[in-house]
């Protein structure tokens, strides 16, 4: 499927990786050759997004990038360099979709006859198997960042001070690694990063010449009918191959002061955000502070739901939930004025999101964490981490945290 659909200049491929969850709709899907598109920077964004779901009540695939904070709040901006260039919107109606569900595949698309679906399937299967290496090798000299580690450390610093000052109670704080003048394959980078580490909200995205390649374990948003689901991630913890240690492991994370805070903090957050379109009463915490295990790390996630009034616009949702608030702080709009000033990058598609709007005006959305950004024309290629800063943390402990969610897309890149 990946190398079948990297052959149209826009395609999307979620995959799940088989993660259980009883919140997962598809195995896998893929999404591929555009019909028609949409492309809008922040200003006028989700209207404009409403506008194109209403004329097309079709499968529609894309991205929402987070600077399209600078419309949630009017009054932000984003002056920082970015090296990628995904525009802050893009959305497009493909001519095939592909629905993988255990040993079956459903492809159809508007118009698609049996005929239609079993020459793209034939199609697939002439497909190589194996993606193509690296066109050269990637060395740990090449990589480099604009926060070294004393600029890093210096930075949390200045954070703690605005949370003693009362600014803020928590800041999400990122950092970007990138390599310049690199060549990469795309499609063989996400096989490495998915094998290296297989998460739930996995995306290979390509738009024209810019590309994805995402091993997220974190869900931003999902509506199915007329009920809303918000699952964010605060609170990490490295695993252990000893079963006894790995447990210790996840009990003290359960149990930490500091990331429990940090958690308790952004489902707040975020049942205000949902507040804003759910019908009164209706917003509940289904769970709190979860510990769920991926392939390096375990993580405290929580579930909040809410109920929408028939006929809601989905944008609407989107929009009051967006940017997310585990990729931001609270509150929310300080917090984003202080990660302008303090971050050396712009964001762009990273803490965005990449996902699908179907016929019946449902969606999914993942956040873009744990992936690697590349730019073919400029040979940019860019990844970020980041941790949640408060005022009981310790900057030498965020920096690790920063370095060990870095470590599978360090080690995809420089295979």
């Amino acid at each position: 499927m990946l190398n079948w659909g990297n052959q149209f200049n826009i395609c999307c491929l979620l995959d799940n990786n088989n993660y259980t969850s009883p919140y997962h709709q598809h195995e896998a899907l893929l999404a591929a050759d555009a019909l028609q598109t949409l492309e809008v920077s922040a200003g006028n964004a989700f209207a404009t997004l409403q506008d194109f779901c209403n004329t097309h009540r079709d499968w529609l695939f894309g991205h929402l990038a987070y600077d399209l904070k600078n419309e949630t709040v009017p009054g932000l901006q984003s002056d920082n360099p970015d090296g990628i260039g995904f525009p802050d919107m893009y959305f497009f109606r493909p001519r095939v979709v592909m629905q993988l569900a255990g040993q079956a595949v459903h492809i159809g698309g508007i118009g698609f006859s049996r005929h239609d679906a079993l020459a793209v399937y034939n199609e697939c299967l002439r497909m190589p198997v194996h993606v193509i290496p690296a066109a050269a090798p990637v060395t740990a000299s090449m990589l480099q960042a604009h926060l070294d580690h004393n600029s890093y450390i210096s930075a949390v610093e200045n954070l703690r001070q605005h949370i003693v000052r009362g600014d803020c109670y928590e800041v999400n704080f990122c950092r970007e690694n990138f390599l310049e003048e690199v060549n990469v394959y795309p499609p063989a980078l996400f096989t490495r990063l998915n094998t290296l580490s297989p998460a739930p909200f996995a995306a290979y995205y390509r738009l024209q010449d810019k590309y994805l390649v995402c091993s997220s374990p974190e869900r931003f948003i999902q509506k199915t009918g007329n009920t809303v689901i918000s699952q964010p991630i605060k609170g990490t913890s490295k695993k252990d191959p000893d079963p006894a240690t790995d447990l210790a492991l996840q009990q003290a994370l359960y149990h930490s002061t500091k990331e429990r805070a940090e958690n308790i903090m952004v489902v707040d957050l975020v049942r205000n955000d949902l507040s804003h379109t759910a019908l009164q009463g209706s917003v509940q915490v289904k769970e709190l502070c979860g510990i769920y295990s991926f392939e390096h790390v375990h993580h405290m996630i929580s579930t909040i739901t809410a109920s929408l009034a028939p006929g809601a616009p989905l944008t609407d949702v989107i929009r009051t939930a967006f940017p997310m608030g585990s990729m931001t702080g609270a509150p929310k709009i300080r917090v984003m004025e202080l990660i302008e000033q303090y971050e050396q990058s712009r964001r762009g598609l990273y803490s965005g999101a990449v996902g699908y709007i179907t016929p019946e005006g449902d969606f999914d959305f993942n956040v873009v964490i744990r992936s690697v950004l590349y730019n073919a024309a400029n040979r940019y290629l860019s990844f970020q981490t980041g941790s949640a800063i408060t005022f009981y943390s310790d900057p030498e402990k965020e920096w690790e945290e920063c370095l060990l969610k870095a470590a599978a897309m360090r080690a995809a890149v420089m295979s």
